[in-house]
């Protein structure tokens, strides 16, 4: 959504509401783009992100199976 910034100002909570609700905005001065205001991320969109940044550093593999080590704990 774009809005002029005059029009931002004479709105702002109802803008701000928009936002909070999912929506986008563009604030626009004499046609130029000034800012855009995204939604803030939910809970479960920065837990994604942050599985996501951790996959590139972990190895996955069997967790299940033995292994040929006997540790301590085992005997």
């Amino acid at each position: 959504m774009t809005i002029t910034i005059s029009d931002f100002r004479t709105n702002l909570l109802k803008y701000l509401s928009l936002a909070r609700e999912g929506r986008e905005l563009v604030i626009t001065s004499k046609g130029k783009e000034l800012a855009t205001i995204i939604p803030p991320k939910t809970k479960q969109q920065k837990a994604r992100e942050k599985l996501k940044e951790m996959s590139k550093n972990i190895i996955l593999g069997d967790v299940v199976s033995p292994i040929d080590v006997e540790w301590d704990a085992m005997k």
